[in-house]
């Protein structure tokens, strides 16, 4: 942790600026008997949030979506400052942030309310229903990429699924967190529905191990390994949103003007920090050359910095430069290429973009999540191959396909084995709130957004209520030969005939 915060005692830290190295201020390490209390709160103030019903949770949360909206520029400020990347990608974020919690807030009450479904020929003097109630506490651990939308996935459904949340920021980016949990009570609501706790991975390891009922993880997927290990010891339900090495195939007949330019946007912004960004490019054999030469072009054109009109930022985390590094020297020493770029274009926590041609499957630059503006576009015979070759990947998080020919985008994303697929574009999800999000494999399990997202942060109830005696009565200890009979009979006649 020695390169992701800077301690200034045993129980404080520093965030810093990360394209100046400059201390931003200064936030407490919560220890467990603060996580405790914390959570503590939390579940004394569960009880009033679900009183408060769907209309009520939804007018809350709605107060809270306008408060952030009218003072997005500040917040805004806040990811920029404690992440590097440009203002405007931070109001971006802030954007799509909003969006989640709008929709979350006016949707949970008609995807989560009790409903009515068929009882079946053998229940038929049962009414039946299905309802969801919330967990109670959920923990959410969030990331430092993308310290307000990514997060905002797990807290506006959990918070409008009926669970009150205690967040646990990035050390990273705790500026962010603290911001979301002052604006929340300026709401002056009366019980602490949302808190925010700050410190390093010793206090998100108390959070996991507090006794809340469901953590929602954000993070690498070794990390995210070593959570699920702590929450099997309680058996506390998690959602891992991990690692991804998405690929891009683009097919013969693909638009290659739109098709780099997505690329381009995919590949490169927030500095290649994105975990469903494109690291992978697969080129059907006929476009390739035209496709590597555009996008060479366009990404030549980028230049990162720390100023407003930069195209990008630094590594948020420092020493992610240094698995960048590594994996260009390995794709370079299997014989790859670098036609943009290369070890040179390393400088301190910024990086030029880099462009990787004829690197080989089996190179880390292809196999393990790089996280960075570097990526590796590699020929390949027709889509086939290009399926084949994404599929191989042990994550499974997102990909997207370029055709012109609709049918064949559809059955191509289909075939891929992975989360999320766009079709000519990328990253096209995220500003579509009712589409659920979460990857397959190492890329981790469970989903937010969207209804599937509500559902997540909430259990299952199942009720019957009888209405009348059951005219062929089964479910008694004194069970009648004749209803066997009948039963036996109706068994036959209804499901025995081929």
């Amino acid at each position: 942790m020695t390169d992701q915060i800077e301690r200034t005692n045993e129980s404080t830290f520093e965030s810093l600026d990360p394209r100046t190295g400059v201390a931003l201020a200064t936030y407490p390490i919560a220890g467990t008997a603060e996580v405790d209390v914390a959570v503590a709160r939390a579940r004394s103030a569960a009880r009033w949030w679900d009183v408060q019903g769907f209309v009520g949770r939804k007018r809350w949360l709605l107060e809270f979506k306008s408060a952030i909206a009218k003072d997005a520029a500040s917040l805004a400020t806040v990811i920029a400052a404690e992440t590097g990347k440009p203002d405007e990608d931070s109001l971006l974020e802030v954007m799509l942030g909003v969006e989640h919690l709008d929709w979350a807030a006016r949707n949970a009450e008609k995807i989560l309310r009790q409903r009515k479904v068929g009882s079946g020929l053998l229940a038929v003097n049962q009414k039946a229903y299905v309802g969801y109630r919330p967990f109670g506490v959920v923990g959410v651990i969030g990331p430092w990429n993308y310290p307000l939308y990514t997060p905002m996935g797990s807290i506006a459904y959990a918070l409008a699924a009926g669970n009150t949340v205690v967040f646990k920021p990035s050390e990273l980016t705790p500026g962010v967190g603290t911001w979301l949990a002052e604006k929340w009570q300026s709401l002056a609501a009366p019980h602490p529905v949302f808190q925010t706790i700050t410190g390093d991975g010793s206090t998100g390891t108390a959070l996991v191990e507090s006794g809340v009922d469901k953590i929602a993880f954000t993070g690498s997927t070794a990390t995210a390994k070593k959570v699920m290990a702590t929450c099997a010891k309680s058996l506390t339900p998690l959602v891992a949103e991990c690692g991804g090495k998405d690929a891009m195939l683009v097919d013969a007949d693909a638009d290659i003007t739109a098709a780099v330019e997505f690329a381009t946007f995919g590949a490169m912004g927030n500095a290649g920090q994105t975990c469903a960004g494109v690291e992978r490019i697969y080129v059907a054999a006929p476009v390739y050359d035209r496709f590597v030469g555009e996008f060479t072009a366009a990404v030549r054109a980028l230049k990162p910095g720390g100023t407003k009109t930069s195209s990008y930022g630094p590594m948020t985390l420092g020493k992610q430069s240094d698995i960048v590094r590594g994996q260009i020297e390995d794709a370079l020493a299997k014989g790859g290429k670098a036609v943009v770029g290369g070890l040179d274009s390393l400088h301190g926590p910024y990086i030029d973009p880099v462009v990787l041609t004829d690197v080989p499957e089996d190179s880390t630059a292809i196999t393990e999540e790089t996280f960075g503006p570097t990526v590796v576009v590699n020929k390949v015979r027709d889509l086939d191959e290009a399926i084949e070759r994404a599929n191989a990947s042990k994550y499974g998080l997102g990909a997207s396909v370029f055709t012109q020919d609709g049918a064949v985008g559809r059955r191509a994303a289909e075939k891929l084995d992975c989360g999320v697929v766009t079709v000519n574009s990328v990253l096209g999800f995220a500003g579509v709130p009712a589409l659920p999000f979460g990857g397959t494999g190492d890329s981790g399990f469970g989903r937010i957004h969207g209804a599937d997202g509500l559902r997540e942060f909430s259990t299952v109830k199942s009720m019957t209520v009888q209405s009348f005696a059951a005219p062929v009565n089964l479910l008694t200890m004194k069970r009648k030969a004749r209803n066997m009979k009948l039963s036996v009979l109706a068994l036959k006649l209804r499901h025995g005939r081929g």
